[in-house]
């Protein structure tokens, strides 16, 4: 599963208020085209990091791109940075 696919569906699955939201294999097709949309939206808005989220890449340390990703996200997610 991509991350677009995984993001669609935990937006579905939660619900934008925090309620618990719709089983993604209960929904139609196209809402679920309508929450990939969403989801795509959220990953353009972030796919420049902030200042803070390239420190974290740098801090990790590491020449593993996918803990550099995860430590960029992990410092995306505190603080609403």
């Amino acid at each position: 599963m991509t991350p677009l696919e995984r993001a669609a569906r935990a937006v579905c699955e939660r619900g934008w208020d925090g309620s618990p939201g719709y089983k993604w294999e209960n929904i139609s097709a196209a809402e679920k085209d309508e929450y990939r949309r969403d989801a795509r939206a959220v990953l353009q808005a972030i796919r420049e990091p902030s200042e803070r989220m390239a420190d974290a890449a740098i801090a990790e340390d590491s020449e593993d791109l996918r803990a550099q990703f995860r430590a960029m996200i992990d410092a995306a997610l505190s603080n609403g940075t």
